[in-house]
């Protein structure tokens, strides 16, 4: 399966949304919109999916989510003030009520004995302020760390939509 093609959790984030006449937003960085293009994948996403940001730069993520340059400075663009500052930041700036950001080390380079390989922070905000942020380590090279990413995301938006 490659990271854009939808896995069988797509179509259920797609009604839990739409029961709730929700849409989404992303904010990516290590999965370079393959999030976003997982989400338009699904015929009929427009009724869903409000649009994705990808911020790789660190430039980016200051310029169209509003992340403080000190943060980035401070604790690494891929960090939990990040994630969080990326997923508040892509709330903000969509006509949206749930956004998830993503922000990591896909490799094969840019690792640290801090931030490996396969490190990647994700941040998940919701409409009335709600930040929530994790960290997860992905083993493979970095296509696996990017589908592992973009399969995550999905199994916690699954979550947080109930």
């Amino acid at each position: 399966m490659s990271a854009a093609t939808p896995s069988a959790g797509w179509p259920a984030v797609a009604a839990r949304l739409q029961a709730r006449g929700w849409m989404l937003a992303t904010a990516e960085s290590c999965t370079g919109g393959l999030i976003a293009a997982a989400c338009t994948e699904l015929a009929g996403s427009s009724a869903w999916f409000e649009r994705g940001f990808v911020t790789y730069s660190n430039a980016a993520k200051t310029e169209l989510l509003g992340v403080p340059a000190d943060l980035v400075t401070t604790h690494g663009a891929v960090s939990e003030p990040v994630a969080r500052a990326m997923a508040a930041g892509a709330l903000r700036h969509a006509r949206a009520q749930l956004a998830v950001a993503v922000t990591g080390v896909a490799g094969p380079g840019g690792g640290s004995a801090e931030k490996p390989v396969g490190t990647v922070w994700f941040g998940f905000a919701l409409a009335g302020g709600a930040v929530h942020a994790e960290c997860r380590r992905f083993d493979g090279d970095r296509a696996a760390v990017r589908a592992a990413t973009v399969v995550h995301a999905q199994e916690r938006l699954l979550e947080l939509l109930g």
